[in-house]
């Protein structure tokens, strides 16, 4: 795999993780959902705040623009920041978030060097590209130069036996099980020294 190859991948797992930016906070809708998450009564809610009881429903109404010293007031009587006045419901809740890749069953990219399988790839905005591999390659001389990227790379392999050639390190012999954790940016490259193509797990951190 080149850097070319790499940054391919990567791009791909971006694109599918695309997203649409979320629409602006309602403002008196947000403070309705704090104020009921709460079981608070609009009264209850306005003495918390010391605010008027009229002043609160004009907001959660729309019916009038609060000053920033209203919003501190809001926010202290909910027990929030102000900013999270303005940030959407889920942000503010643990997500769970999910993605089983059945065996076989992930997105198929090969380069001369290595077979990948894209993990996970219906979760979008991952922090993390986690990829299995076939190591095609039996020899350094089989690929265009190092490959180099931002973020950190984490390989364990899963079969078989791999060199790992790296920039700065002398190169290592790697065994089923075994595992190995570096710099993205330094040097680095994998070849299967056992007869069978060697099998590694990727996971590259999306930096």
């Amino acid at each position: 795999m080149t850097s070319k190859d790499h940054k391919s991948i990567v791009r791909i797992a971006r694109d599918n993780g695309t997203q649409s930016e979320p629409e602006p906070v309602d403002l008196g809708a947000r403070v309705r959902e704090l104020r009921k998450a709460r079981n608070w009564t609009l009264e209850q809610a306005a003495n918390q705040a010391g605010l008027a009881r009229s002043t609160l429903s004009k907001i959660e109404n729309g019916q009038m623009s609060p000053t920033y010293d209203a919003l501190k007031k809001l926010a202290t009587g909910l027990e929030i920041s102000v900013p999270q006045l303005f940030t959407p419901p889920e942000r503010d809740q643990v997500i769970g978030r999910m993605a089983v890749t059945r065996n076989g069953q992930g997105a198929a990219h090969a380069t001369t060097t290595y077979e990948h399988e894209l993990l996970a790839e219906t979760l979008t905005k991952k922090q993390m590209l986690p990829y299995r591999a076939r190591v095609r390659a039996r020899s350094m001389d089989e690929f265009d130069g190092w490959v180099r990227h931002d973020g950190e790379e984490f390989l364990y392999v899963l079969t078989g036996v791999v060199r790992l050639y790296t920039e700065f390190y002398e190169p290592v012999e790697m065994r089923r099980g075994d595992s190995a954790y570096y710099d993205g940016s330094m040097g680095h490259n994998v070849i299967s020294v056992s007869e069978e193509d060697a099998t590694i797990l990727w996971v590259t951190s999306l930096a």
